[in-house]
């Protein structure tokens, strides 16, 4: 049970005026649940003076009346985390005790434990001070000489509140820096009296010079980042560590300084992003945001002005990042989610283990394998072979051991009976018993399927207790985010797969399609449809083609059938005895011996078993699975016969075939069209096999002399005079580009 110290502790840092309304009825759902009295809600909220109404959490208290997923206290301190609250207040270290180190990864750059708070200078009330050197330093930081300006200098009472009235906007920043020189120190003389109990207003972006509603906002240059939940030398410590971007740094003369950061956004739309970007970075790192200030019309607390004893004052212009662009692109290499270097000598005498095997030979547990082929080669029959034999711990296609264990099977394909009734006909033809068959989880999506990039979160939370040792998801182009032939757009697809490896600590196993044409002129890692990325990125590719039986292997097979069917219905008679080994191989001799051993009825039987037999056997299609594995050995091509809905190891009949050959490529003509007739068409030859080898080669966007040799099966010095004889490419050390037009490199 938690300790309502350290729930209150969690609520103290939550800031009450950051929150949306959603969050506030979060934290007050989360107080009912964990058992805190009301009067703890109405506490907390009361902390926000503009928004707080009496009365108005004991109404809402008596809504919560609890539900079958509640909001509990575990909301509470998420949010407190979101707040930069570390966790209970310090306490002294026990041997027992555990020391949490919060990953950089989590957007923060700012560490509470080592923030460098400095003093701020603040003048004194009684210090002497030039009220319009102060204003005039902050019109020049923010306007250009032409912007019209909008500011207030009078209020009126609101609900036991002072509040600012519409103001003026009708001069310039050059015409009111002009009366500033011109003024003696006397503010009031330019923008008229104002209450020194009140203070006095600015809005931080120009106008068009006819009022300062958001519709009067001429260009989207600044944001307000204001917060009043922790002393003033704290939220400037934050606001400096973040390297906000500052036009101007303003003391309000109250509880908090006002951060007038350079967001420059083309247009509304665009500064609504930033602004949410802006505040939840802000957020992350421990500044309590006032939610409130998100308008670019928001008025901030003018400088020079005299606030109930004390001054709004000029702290800093220009500071931080010079623009938004680059403070954004600082916030996100700062924060990324890649591990940081480490130096081999380190793990050389205690190298960490290798991931167990999940399929023998070919795939570890929590890595990538890709099944490749074409239509018709049973793939998605294989791949759910292959989530039985996982479940069960058996080798599956009779070749590779596999692991046992808990799999989750991701049809988009099949509706969900059909996938059922796939599992049980398959489960029938292996003969496997289907004693943890409770270790097979499916999720059915055909007709719901989404892009992986949006998959991939939804999988992690629903996979993420289930200890699954592999997930497979068939087919992929279901899922394919972007143009399967963009490197760069495939290669942000497969890290997908990464993250859900990573998260869930399980093996990702998916099925693509091979390109047109026929295959047996490639290497099997070059079949796949679509990018050279699909080849390379998976720790294990199989690839399936089709083989071809000559009519000598057809023959073979009607002879087994008709044997097989001999033999079955002589041991229905208990007739074992009537044939040898050998004479179990010979179409001629097992219809003899059954000629002579079986009733006139069982051999007209016999006839129409031989006859489905051979037609089975001939309906079966041939296949070899070839292998290009990242941590194992290239195993020997498994030839294998698609016998629906299974496949079955060959047994030496497939050994001496080849895949079909593309005709095109073959023959005086196909070499022809290959080397060309000429000088010409072998030049175009060598500027195509380089353009191509390029583009299969990127992965990452980028391309190296080393992944064009592998792919073109040749030394990188080859490739790299290659490339220098085109003229179409640079070369920077390992890296290869194109030259754009123009290029003088």
């Amino acid at each position: 049970m938690t300790d309502p110290n350290e729930l209150q502790q969690a609520l103290d840092a939550i800031s009450p005026g950051s929150c949306t309304y959603q969050e506030w009825l979060a934290v007050g759902m989360g107080l009912k649940e964990a058992g805190m009295p009301v009067s703890a809600w109405e506490q907390w909220s009361a902390r926000d003076g503009s928004r707080y109404h009496k009365g108005e959490c004991a109404h809402k208290w008596e809504t919560f009346r609890g539900s079958p997923s509640p909001v509990t206290q575990n909301s509470i301190f998420k949010l407190a985390r979101d707040h930069g609250w570390t966790g209970p207040a310090d306490k002294e270290l026990d041997w027992d005790d555990e020391i949490r180190v919060t990953p950089a990864s989590d957007g923060r750059i700012v560490d509470p434990h080592w923030l460098d708070v400095p003093e701020l200078a603040i003048p004194p009330a009684d210090a002497p001070w030039d009220p319009a050197a102060q204003l005039t330093a902050y019109l020049r930081a923010l306007f250009e000489p032409a912007d019209h300006v909008a500011y207030v200098t009078e209020s009126f009472m609101d609900k036991d509140k002072r509040r600012p009235t519409k103001g003026c906007w009708d001069r310039t920043a050059e015409r009111l820096i002009q009366e500033l020189q011109a003024c003696g120190g006397d503010i009031g003389r330019v923008l008229g009296d104002y209450d020194p109990e009140v203070g006095a207003w600015i809005c931080f972006n120009p106008v068009d010079g006819q009022g300062r509603r958001d519709s009067n906002i001429t260009e989207y240059r600044y944001a307000l980042v204001e917060s009043d939940e922790q002393d003033l030398d704290r939220q400037a410590a934050i606001i400096h560590q973040m390297e906000l971007p500052l036009a101007a740094l303003v003391y309000s003369g109250g509880k908090s300084i006002h951060a007038i950061v350079k967001v420059d956004a083309p247009d509304y739309t665009e500064y609504r992003k930033r602004v949410d970007y802006l505040y939840g970075v802000c957020k992350k790192n421990g500044l309590a945001i006032d939610q409130q200030n998100r308008n670019p019309s928001r008025l901030s607390r003018m400088p020079g002005i005299l606030r109930g004893g004390q001054k709004q004052c000029l702290l800093e212009t220009n500071t931080g990042k010079s623009c938004w662009q680059e403070w954004q692109d600082w916030i996100e290499s700062a924060t990324d989610d890649l591990p940081d270097t480490e130096n081999m000598a380190d793990s050389w005498d205690d190298l960490p283990p290798l991931a167990d095997p999940l399929i023998d030979g070919v795939l570890r547990q929590g890595h990538k394998m890709l099944l490749a082929g074409p239509s018709k080669a049973g793939k998605s029959f294989a791949l759910i072979e292959l989530c039985i034999c996982i479940a069960e711990g058996r080798p599956w296609l009779g070749r590779f051991g596999c692991a046992q264990g808990r799999v989750l099977y991701i049809n988009l394909e099949l509706d969900r009976a059909s996938c059922l009734h796939r599992f049980r006909d398959v489960y029938d033809a292996l003969g496997y018993p289907p004693d943890h068959v409770g270790c097979i989880d499916l999720w059915n999506l055909r007709g719901a399927s989404v892009p992986m990039d949006k998959l991939a979160p939804k999988l992690i939370r629903r996979a993420a207790k289930k200890d699954y040792i592999a997930i497979v998801l068939d087919p992929i182009y279901k899922v394919i985010t972007g143009d399967e032939n963009s490197a760069d757009q495939m290669a942000k697809f497969c890290n997908q797969f990464d993250l859900v490896c990573r998260e869930l600590g399980c093996a990702v196993i998916y099925c693509h399609h091979h390109s047109k044409g026929a295959q047996g002129g490639k290497r099997s890692m070059d079949r796949a449809s679509g990018s050279g990325v699909f080849a390379r990125d998976p720790d294990a590719m199989l690839d399936m083609t089709e083989l071809t039986p000559t009519d000598a292997i057809r023959k073979q097979l009607e002879n087994r059938a008709a044997c097989a069917a001999c033999k079955a219905a002589l041991d229905r008679r208990g007739l074992e005895d009537a044939y040898s080994q050998d004479d179990a191989l010979s179409r001629t001799q097992m219809l003899d011996i059954c000629k002579e051993q079986l009733s006139l009825a069982d051999r007209r039987q016999l006839d129409a078993d031989i006859e489905a037999a051979t037609r089975r056997a001939l309906a079966q299609t041939a296949w070899r699975i070839e292998g290009t594995l990242r941590e194992f050995a290239r195993f020997d091509p498994v030839n294998l016969w698609f016998d629906y809905p299974i496949h079955k190891l060959d047994n030496g009949l497939l050994e001496d075939l080849q895949p079909e050959m593309d005709p095109r490529s073959t023959g005086r003509q196909g070499a022809a069209k290959r080397w060309g007739s000429g000088k010409e068409d072998a030049s175009k030859k060598l500027k195509k096999d380089l353009s191509d080898a390029f583009e299969a080669s990127m992965i990452d966007g980028e391309v190296t002399i080393y992944s064009m040799a592998e792919y073109m099966d040749l030394k990188p010095r080859t490739v790299k005079s290659r490339l220098k004889a085109d003229g179409g490419y640079w070369i920077d050390g390992e890296k290869v580009g194109r030259k754009e037009p123009g290029y003088r490199g």
